[in-house]
C-alpha cells in the first residue's frame, strides 16, 4: 500500500481529503450531466430547470445530490491514498477506452460488409425485401444493427485485458493496404472503404489520447520542466489538470452536448450519414468521438490530478510509464 513519505501540512494540496473529494465530485458531476443529456434529447424529459416542473427540478438536484454522494464515499474511505485513487481512477478509464475500441472495431467490420453486400447487389438474396429496405435507412440501422454491436463491445471487453490500441492500428493499415490493391491492381474503389479507415483511425486518434496521457506520451515543452524537483512537477501537473485539461474538458462536453442542436448531440439524435448511401452509416458515431474523447480524458486528468498532487506531497508508489516517457 502506498504511504505518505513526506507529508505536507500547508498550501492549496495539503488535505488529501479534499483533493480526492474534487475529483470525485467532478467525474461525478460529468456523469450526472451525461444522464441528464440523455434523459433530456433521449427520453424527452423537460431538462433542468424550475420551469419544468417537479422533473426538472430532479433533473436539476442530480447535480448536488452526485456531488454529496462523491464526498460521502470518499469520507467512507479516508484511509485511501491519492496513489489508490489514481490507479483505480486510471482502470476505470482504460475499461471505457477498451471497450470504444472494441465498438468501433465490431461496427466498422459489420457496417463494411453490408456495404459491400448492398452494392455487389447480394444484400436482397440474403435478408429480404423488407430487411434490404430497412438495412438502408439510418434511423433503423444505427438502434437495430449499431446498438446491439455496441452493448457487445462492452461485454467482450469485460472479459479481455488488451487496450486495442496496436491491433486497431494494424487494421487501419490493412485496410488501406488494401485500398491501395484493390485500386491499381483490381481497379475497384467504394465508399465505404475510405470511410473505414477515417472511421478506424479517427477512433485510434481521439481514443487514445487518454492513454497517452497515462504513459506520458504526449509532447511537453519541457525546457524548464524537465530540471525541476518532482514536489515542483507536481505542482505544476497538478494545476495544469484542473485549470487546463478539466477546463478543456468541461467545455468540449457542454459546447457539444448542452443543446439538442449542439455538434455532438445533433447528428447522434439523426444518426446522421454522409451522403454517399453506400458508405458507412457512421458519421453519427464520428461526431460522438469528440465526446468520447473529453470523456475519457476528464477521467484521465483526475486520475492525473491525483497522482501529481501525491508527487507533491511525496507519496511513494509513482506509476512509471511503460513507454519512453514523455517527448
Amino acid at each position: 500500500m502506498a504511504t505518505t513519505t513526506s507529508p505536507v501540512s500547508t498550501g492549496l494540496f495539503s488535505n488529501t481529503l479534499f483533493i480526492r473529494a474534487l475529483g470525485w465530485s467532478n467525474l461525478a458531476v460529468m456523469f450526472a450531466f451525461l444522464a441528464n443529456t440523455f434523459a433530456t434529447f433521449w427520453i424527452g424529459l423537460p431538462g433542468s430547470s424550475f420551469s419544468g416542473g417537479a422533473i426538472g427540478i430532479m433533473q436539476m438536484l442530480l447535480y448536488p445530490v452526485s456531488i454529496i454522494i462523491a464526498v460521502m464515499l470518499v469520507l467512507r474511505s479516508s484511509d485511501r491514498t491519492l496513489r489508490q485513487d489514481s490507479f483505480r481512477i486510471s482502470d476505470i478509464n482504460v475499461f471505457f477506452i477498451r471497450a470504444a475500441f472494441w465498438i468501433v472495431l465490431l461496427i466498422g467490420l459489420v457496417d463494411s460488409v453490408i456495404s459491400f453486400l448492398r452494392i455487389e447487389e447480394m444484400l436482397l438474396p440474403l435478408v429480404g425485401e423488407e430487411l434490404e429496405k430497412n438495412l438502408i435507412r439510418p434511423l433503423f440501422r444505427g438502434p437495430y444493427v449499431h446498438v446491439p454491436l455496441m452493448i457487445l463491445g462492452i461485454i467482450i471487453a469485460m472479459f479481455t485485458k488488451t487496450k486495442g490500441f496496436h491491433w486497431l492500428a494494424l487494421l487501419i493499415v490493412v485496410a488501406e493496404l488494401l485500398i491501395v490493391i484493390f485500386r491499381f491492381i483490381f481497379s475497384y474503389e467504394q465508399a465505404f472503404m475510405a470511410d473505414l479507415v477515417r472511421f478506424w483511425y479517427g477512433a485510434f486518434f481521439l481514443f487514445a489520447s487518454a492513454f497517452t496521457l497515462l504513459e506520458e506520451g504526449h509532447v511537453r515543452v519541457d525546457i524548464f520542466y524537465a530540471g525541476m524537483a518532482e514536489k515542483s512537477k507536481g505542482w505544476i501537473n497538478a494545476i495544469g489538470s484542473i485549470f487546463l485539461g478539466m477546463t478543456l474538458c468541461w467545455t468540449i462536453l457542454i459546447l457539444g452536448m448542452a443543446q439538442k442542436t449542439s455538434i455532438i448531440n445533433s447528428p447522434i439524435l439523426r444518426f446522421e450519414t454522409t451522403q454517399s448511401g453506400y458508405g458507412l452509416y457512421v458519421k453519427y458515431l464520428m461526431a460522438g468521438f469528440l465526446g468520447v474523447f473529453a470523456i475519457s480524458m476528464m477521467i484521465q486528468f483526475v486520475s492525473y490530478l491525483m497522482g501529481a498532487v501525491a508527487d507533491y506531497r511525496g507519496e511513494e508508489g509513482k506509476y512509471e510509464p511503460n513507454g519512453s516517457g514523455a517527448h
